[in-house]
């Protein structure tokens, strides 16, 4: 980067330059997982979207790699880089609820957490994740599963409209009128096509609800897994059931936990949950009624607490078959690290009902997640941690699919997985990208490439 242009970028940004040797630099290149130390050339916090355009064109003229940053909740640490520009959108707090339309108008830089709290003041809440420090474009962006989407479907099946500025400087305003192509592939093709500064979504009454944990030894944890398995097709749209082979952080030993929700009335959540919660002998039942902003952080502590060592692995299986519940069980008894974690989400009802060519994400059967994560303290231990971590996946990945929740791809995930977990709207998806970013600007993320756009051939 040459020192000129700097010196004409600054001239014109009304947001917070950092450079290396500047105070708050190290704070500011720093992301969510603690692991990733990169050392970008420059940190843009914008200020506004004249900010965002006046970054990318010096990006552009000076090529220089480019990291677009919403939340920084990435675990492989796309938010970052070595030696490029992090476009920085932590200054878009905006936040604005139409408790009588039921919508909100979300700045890039949203947390889930700052959102419902906004949203709930008024009774509403719209599907964001299973923790509550997520960055709201990102989860957004790749699809978001969460705690409403049985009942109201993913984040992008509640997205209205979105800001975006495109690799050339352009703002667009795109819904399903205006510009509806890229607005499809916002809807599940992550960062690929630009900085998004804005996003509308649909909200939805969301009041009490029923949440927690029902927690069992591990020693019992392949036939809770099984009884899982069987659960998991029978649940009604509002119940949500995910699973977790984790360590008690009180007692220090291994468990298997049932990670239960019900988005309806609380008398009828008591019935539908109720085989879970009778199952077996647990430890500990904590199933309750609490506000949605409890159940959507009860995950928070100690497993996605900020500045985590953090390295997983991730894919889709539409069957949880008795070899790949003997792994995790396994795995989960030589776990090197007390917050490390082995996690199935599954993804049911009416995030299952779109069709697959509705909306860029494409994962639209009934599946399971699967996360693999290795979590610790000590960067001094990552290479014991991240050794476990790949050993253990290469004895589970061969009962998983080639596929992945775009969101939790790794950066050492095959390109054949990436392409796979676009499926069959991979080639529309590149189109697009040809006709909004043909250089690939936007390339730190489950990346698409671009196809250029055919020309017209001349009518006969």
């Amino acid at each position: 980067m040459r020192e000129e242009a700097f010196a004409a970028l600054r001239a014109g940004f009304s947001g917070e330059l950092l450079r290396p040797g500047d105070d708050g630099y190290d704070r500011a290149r720093r992301v969510w997982n603690g692991n990733v130390d990169r050392r970008p050339a420059l940190v843009a916090r914008c200020a506004d979207v004249a900010d965002v355009q006046r970054a990318l064109g010096l990006a552009v003229d000076q090529g220089l790699v480019l990291s677009v940053r919403g939340g920084g909740h990435s675990a492989p640490g796309y938010g970052t880089n070595d030696g490029g520009l992090v476009l920085d959108l932590s200054s878009f707090k905006e936040v604005t609820v139409d408790p009588v339309a039921r919508t909100a108008r979300v700045g890039g830089g949203v947390l889930w957490r700052e959102l419902d709290a906004r949203t709930q003041a008024a009774g509403l809440a719209t599907t964001g994740g299973t923790v509550s420090n997520t960055g709201v474009a990102g989860l957004t962006l790749g699809g978001g599963v969460g705690w409403l989407m049985g009942k109201h479907g993913l984040a992008v099946d509640n997205l209205l409209s979105a800001e975006v500025v495109t690799a050339d400087g352009a703002v667009h305003h795109v819904d399903r009128e205006r510009e509806p192509d890229l607005f499809w592939a916002l809807r599940g093709g992550c960062g690929n096509f630009g900085v998004v500064t804005s996003l509308e979504y649909r909200l939805h009454p969301v009041g009490e609800v029923l949440g927690g944990m029902v927690v069992h030894p591990l020693d019992r944890a392949a036939e809770v897994l099984r009884f899982y398995r069987d659960l998991c097709p029978t649940l009604p749209d509002e119940a949500e059931a995910y699973c977790g082979l984790l360590t008690d952080p009180q007692a220090g030993v291994p468990v298997i936990a049932l990670l239960l929700g019900y988005n309806g009335a609380v008398e009828e959540g008591e019935e539908v949950l109720r085989p879970a919660r009778e199952f077996g002998r647990p430890l500990v039942d904590m199933v309750a009624p609490m506000p949605y902003v409890a159940r959507q952080s009860m995950l928070d502590e100690p497993n996605a607490v900020d500045g985590l060592h953090r390295y997983w692995r991730s894919a889709f299986t539409e069957t949880l078959d008795d070899d790949l519940v003997d792994v995790v069980v396994d795995l989960a008894a030589g776990f090197t690290s007390p917050l490390s974690a082995v996690l199935f989400f599954y993804v049911h009802g009416a995030a299952t009902r779109v069709p697959v060519e509705e909306t860029a994400f494409a994962a639209r059967r009934p599946q399971w997640d699967v996360d693999v994560i290795g979590q610790w303290t000590d960067g001094a231990e990552s290479e014991r941690h991240t050794d476990w971590l790949r050993a253990s996946w290469a004895r589970a990945e061969e009962h998983l699919q080639g596929s992945a929740y775009v969101n939790h791809i790794a950066t050492d995930d095959a390109p054949e997985k990436v392409r796979a977990s676009f499926g069959p709207n991979l080639d529309r998806l590149r189109r697009i990208k040809g006709q909004y970013d043909p250089t690939n600007l936007f390339r730190l993320n489950p990346n698409i490439s671009p196809v250029a756009p055919q020309p017209r051939r001349p009518a006969d």
